[in-house]
């Protein structure tokens, strides 16, 4: 699990850098409702962001996230993956995600994530010209898969993403095996003390980038934790806020002007 059911993102808000943020259902190309938080810049600067949770869902430190965006000039909507299970929309502390994560398909997370992006060009999601998105772990890994989705991103991140795939799901498709497909540059952000993530498989994420001619900035946080991004983990502000800065400056700059 990444975020605690009391997590936060350890980023300030901006009072009047949001035109407003609402929750919305939006529809999969299999027909499936499935519930979306979306957030609007009130100066938009043309980006777009898909905010793709990990195993929790919609909690709302990704509806958080999603108004942390607009506020700096990014339309954003986050999504939810288990519509097609779940008995119901609650995603609080009693939600058992962890019964549902198996239940998911990597063709219908990809549907899902291809209707929030037409969310995001569309009038109601901002006409967004520049289309990224943020995984986080499980969400990290399908941000990754984004870059060869074919989909038009102008960037992709992952904070703790699985680059070399997902270790209890080993059926699912492995970001590093898609590194040739991939068609725009790439951000990674890593904890140094992520046990799951070794200094190993992020070395071989860099060099499948590498060979592969993809732009990719990638960087550790030596000592901080998988899910190191997070209000509660006062030991690693310091991380975090440059970690916030990364993600801004990458977005800039691989924006459409």
């Amino acid at each position: 699990m990444c975020v605690d059911n009391d997590s936060r993102p350890p980023i300030r808000p901006i009072a009047g850098g949001s035109a407003g943020s609402r929750d919305l259902t939006l529809t999969s190309s299999d027909g499936t409702r499935f519930m979306a938080h979306t957030a609007r810049a009130s100066k938009p600067t043309g980006a777009g962001m898909v905010v793709i949770p990990d195993v929790r869902g919609l909690h709302p430190y990704y509806k958080e996230l999603a108004d942390r965006f607009a506020e700096v000039g990014v339309d954003a909507v986050a999504i939810d993956f288990f519509a097609r299970t779940a008995p119901s929309d609650d995603r609080g502390e009693s939600f058992d995600f962890m019964s549902h994560v198996p239940q998911t398909k990597p063709d219908l997370l990809q549907a899902d994530i291809a209707a929030a992006v037409a969310h995001l060009k569309g009038k109601d999601g901002g006409e967004a010209r520049s289309i990224f998105s943020v995984g986080f772990c499980f969400g990290g890994a399908l941000s990754y898969l984004q870059a060869a989705s074919g989909l038009g991103y102008s960037g992709v991140i992952g904070f703790y993403g699985w680059p070399l795939g997902l270790s209890r799901w080993p059926d699912r498709p492995r970001p590093i095996d898609a590194v040739p497909r991939y068609t725009c540059s790439v951000l990674s952000l890593f904890g140094g003390a992520d046990p799951g993530i070794p200094q190993s498989a992020v070395d071989e994420f860099g060099a499948a980038c590498r060979k592969a001619g993809v732009k990719h900035d990638s960087t550790v946080y030596p000592g901080a934790p998988h899910s190191f991004f997070d209000r509660k983990q006062t030991e690693f502000a310091e991380a975090s806020a440059d970690a916030w800065r990364r993600v801004q400056a990458f977005v800039r700059q691989n924006t459409k002007a």
